[in-house]
């Protein structure tokens, strides 16, 4: 009776598929595990045993006897055990089997240790499937502090982008204009700072040409005509940047009376200036970019 029990409890068993499940469910009692039978039983087994024994010695007997002549052809003798293997198997194959033993002590013990063995591989199935549980649970952690990391990502990229896109809807045609003109009204104050600057320091670095150092140039006896026409060198920077940018395609200046001829070759020895190569009374600032 605990045989069909256990049999019937394990058969309609259905597989726990949650932790809880598994520490919730009560333990299954304890099976009574008989390891001897009694001595009546015991001489029953040993009888059926013997009587086995001696039917199968009887077989083997007459397969001794059955078994044909050595002068048969070997070829023969292959289809002819192939025949008989072929019959046997058929045989067993209809014969229902049938239990050594009819007592039910012996069929208990029998029924015990093999529940017993079942209970074993049961038990290293199930460590088994703990282990490969714990790990599955190590790898669904660090799986989903992964997915968590990577949607505070996705949430801040998000926040991101809307957060543009409601600044570019603030920002009209209109500002952005305005913002251009902004920055070009400040490019030209601080053209006109520089502007400035450069004209006080050449004012008080490189004047012009005076009623006294002309003097002083005829008491060393050296002749020197003074232009009142002429420009100052601020003047004459001015002019040449000017025909630069408005004329790029022809930005040489012609040379008069105007310029001073020690400011022109100050200007062409430094670098800051350059003659036409055809003509040399035409000048041109030099190309800085």
């Amino acid at each position: 009776m605990h045989v069909l029990i256990i049999l019937t409890f394990l058969s309609q068993g259905q597989p726990l598929d949650t932790e809880s499940e598994v520490q919730d469910t009560p333990a299954p009692p304890a099976i009574p595990f008989y390891t001897e039978c009694s001595e009546a039983a015991q001489a029953e087994l040993f009888n059926e045993c013997e009587e086995q024994f001696a039917q199968l010695e009887m077989l083997q007997n007459e397969i001794i006897l059955a078994e044909p002549d050595s002068d048969e052809n070997p070829q023969e003798q292959s289809v002819n055990r192939l025949t008989a293997v072929a019959a046997e198997l058929k045989q067993w194959q209809t014969r229902r089997p049938e239990l050594l033993s009819t007592n039910p002590e012996v069929l208990l013990v029998v029924g015990a240790e093999e529940l017993q063995k079942l209970n074993s591989q049961l038990e290293l199935v199930l460590s088994c499937s703990q282990a490969k549980r714990d790990t599955l649970r190590e790898t669904l952690k660090s799986e989903q502090k992964w997915l968590e990391e990577k949607k505070e990502v996705l949430r801040a990229g998000t926040e991101h982008v809307v957060k543009q896109r409601l600044e570019n809807e603030r920002l009209s045609e209109h500002s952005v204009l305005q913002d251009t003109k902004k920055k070009i009204q400040k490019m030209k104050d601080y053209q006109n700072r520089l502007m400035e600057t450069l004209a006080d320091v050449l004012a008080e670095h490189f004047p012009l040409p005076t009623q006294e150092t002309n003097a002083d140039k005829k008491k060393k006896n050296i002749p020197q005509e003074l232009n009142e026409n002429l420009i100052s060198l601020n003047e004459f920077l001015e002019l040449l940047m000017n025909k630069t940018l408005e004329t790029p395609h022809d930005p040489y200046v012609s040379i008069d009376e105007t310029f001073w001829p020690p400011y022109t070759e100050m200007l062409l020895r430094h670098g800051i200036a350059q003659r036409h190569p055809e003509d040399c009374f035409k000048i041109r600032l030099e190309t800085f970019y």
